[in-house]
């Protein structure tokens, strides 16, 4: 009985090294190879971004930026800030004035990115991920500004530096704290994945960027709110708890391409219902999200990548979009009309 057992158990063993080997020569032909490269493939994005850097290097690198450019030299902002995360591992505290002078004083110098950055292995994805956030706020465009011979005429200026806006429009006053990441519990319990800047119903709110209206209409959370892409469709801008009966601007629709600086909503108390135009927040207050996309799975869904936009707030506070009031429709203007390139390409 052992001897017939024995022999059966070792068949058994030869059969299951067969079927190995045949698998491995397979797998080595190239058979499975290939599904698993393709699959890896189309999920080689990125996955989160921490964005932590402080206004204080935002505009240090930014001014050097503008600096560079005038004087005929390169400086480029977005490859300053993602040397030196790369360099101290990505933190708030990864920013130190010394080390954005020495990035810059480096490229100003001629030497390139990729040998600032030959050797440290993060430096691509810290690019990348700041790209994503930064990329169309700062370029050339042409601006309206009045004539200083004849004060009621305007006359058009071509620029070179901060191309994006606050999202709350010039002489209106608002507060804020950084409130990214607090619990809520309307629906169920979440955590908060925006800004809120508080103010008064019917404040003008501004498009940060140039880009297309992507979502107008009720939200239960979020009230009346409008999302704005980016062209490059990077960023989704979220603006939220917009005014009762009159959150937009009459002709703003789905689809519209806007100018950064453009009145695109007026700020108010709406959502926290399932039944439309409810007023159900306590505070009046705008919530602000960003919302970065590296691919289309990410849009909706689990994949979301929000990101804290405090920093970036305070960063943009320094060019407020002026408006005033068309008497004829009631409507809140911008002063100043912009000719973004972005626009032009798309």
């Amino acid at each position: 009985m052992y001897v017939t057992l024995s022999k059966k158990y070792t068949a058994f063993i030869i059969f299951v090294l067969v079927l190995f080997f045949l698998w491995a020569c397979f797998y080595a032909a190239g058979g499975v190879v290939s599904v698993s490269e393709n699959s890896a493939e189309q999920k080689d994005f990125i996955k989160w971004v921490d964005f932590n850097i402080p206004e204080r290097a935002l505009t240090r690198a930014y001014k050097a930026d503008v600096e560079a450019h005038e004087n005929g030299k390169e400086s480029n902002w977005i490859e300053v800030l993602a040397y030196c995360a790369a360099k101290n591992g990505g933190g708030e505290n990864s920013f130190p004035d010394k080390d954005i002078d020495y990035a810059v004083s480096q490229l100003e110098g001629g030497v390139s990115a990729e040998e600032l950055s030959q050797n440290l292995k993060y430096y691509d994805y810290y690019y990348e991920a700041y790209s994503a956030v930064l990329s169309g706020l700062v370029g050339e465009y042409e601006i309206q500004v009045y004539d200083e011979n004849e004060s009621s005429h305007k006359k058009w200026v071509k620029k070179y530096g901060l191309k994006g806006f606050h999202p709350i429009a010039k002489n209106y006053w608002y507060t804020e704290s950084d409130d990214f990441g607090n619990s809520r519990s309307y629906g169920y319990k979440r955590k908060h994945l925006g800004h809120d800047m508080m103010g008064s119903i019917g404040t003008p709110i501004i498009a940060v960027e140039s880009g297309v209206v992507d979502t107008m209409g009720w939200n239960m959370y979020g009230g009346w709110r409008i999302g704005i892409r980016s062209f490059d469709g990077k960023r989704y801008y979220y603006y939220a708890h917009l005014r009762k009966d009159s959150p937009y601007p009459m002709e703003l629709k789905e689809g519209c391409v806007v100018s950064a600086g453009d009145v695109i909503g007026y700020m108010g108390m709406t959502g926290y219902s399932t039944q439309e135009n409810v007023n159900n927040m306590n505070v009046c207050h705008l919530h602000f999200g960003l919302q970065l996309i590296f691919d289309e799975s990410q849009k909706e869904g689990n994949g979301e990548i929000w990101i804290d936009v405090y920093e970036l707030t305070k960063f943009l506070s320094k060019n407020r979009s002026e408006t005033y009031k068309n008497e004829s429709t009631g409507e809140r203007e911008r002063v100043y009309a912009i000719d973004d390139p972005a626009v032009q390409e798309e």
